[in-house]
């Protein structure tokens, strides 16, 4: 789902997005009443809203602020889906297309995009120093525990792939997505239920800490299963409120 980004530019893309949400619904039917027929009432057709920002099924687009939703968790997906309506996660576009949906359609929603299986994007390349890189492998691998600071692995899974129900996959995720959802979770302008573990984790993250952490994730290449883990693959290192 798609996270807070300041600056003209972006703020100006946020309101695109829903012009060209509102575009394609009326591009749509303009055709459909020219061919006398009512628009196909499945979630595939209603899904299509989606799709200038998520991709056609949730695969991603080019712009490195809307991230891909495509095989993530249903349970995940959900529940940023509730976030946006109620306004636990702020981003205008998400809280104003959500805002009237009820509950038991985002779910619907969810479901749809988790059994998407799009291939992964090509792995980036890192912009970022050897030293930089090093610091982002051991993080991901092995955490660093001086520092409160727990293994990516150990919550995101061996592959990162995530764990059912609610714990998301980490990659085909554009490193400028993921340094501002950290951002978000160390300042607090993204929560979770409690205890939110994400934000305890990234409190302890430093802004190099951030920087190559999405810069090595950004680059993994995908597992041959970009799947997530059953429930219950692996514990988890302390309670997670998101994680049932």
């Amino acid at each position: 789902m798609t996270g807070p980004s300041t600056g003209r530019g972006p703020v100006t893309k946020r309101w695109l997005c829903i012009g060209l949400f509102a575009s394609v619904l009326l591009a749509t039917g303009d055709v459909l009443a020219q061919a006398g027929e009512q628009p196909p009432d499945t979630i595939e057709a209603r899904v299509l809203a989606c799709a200038p920002c998520h991709g056609t099924v949730g695969q991603g687009t080019d712009n490195a602020y809307f991230p891909r939703l495509a095989g993530k968790p249903a349970g995940y997906l959900f529940n940023q889906l509730v976030a946006f309506k109620n306004g636990r996660r702020h981003y205008p576009p998400m809280n104003y297309l959500l805002q009237y949906l009820p509950e038991d359609y985002l779910k619907v929603m969810a479901d749809y995009f988790a059994g998407q299986k799009p291939p992964l994007p090509p792995p980036a390349v890192p912009d970022v120093s050897k030293e930089m890189v090093s610091l982002g492998e051991q993080l991901i691998a092995g955490g660093d525990a001086k520092r409160g600071i727990p293994a990516c692995t150990s919550c995101h899974g061996p592959q990162l792939t995530g764990m059912e129900p609610a714990i998301p996959g980490l990659l085909g995720l554009r490193p400028t997505y993921i340094s501002a959802q950290l951002g978000a979770w160390r300042y607090g302008t993204r929560t979770a239920t409690e205890p939110d573990c994400m934000q305890i984790v990234a409190g302890h993250l430093t802004e190099d800490d951030v920087k190559a952490v999405a810069a090595v994730l950004a680059a993994k290449p995908a597992p041959a299963n970009a799947s997530p883990v059953a429930k219950g693959s692996f514990p988890l290192p302390f309670a997670c409120g998101s994680q049932p």
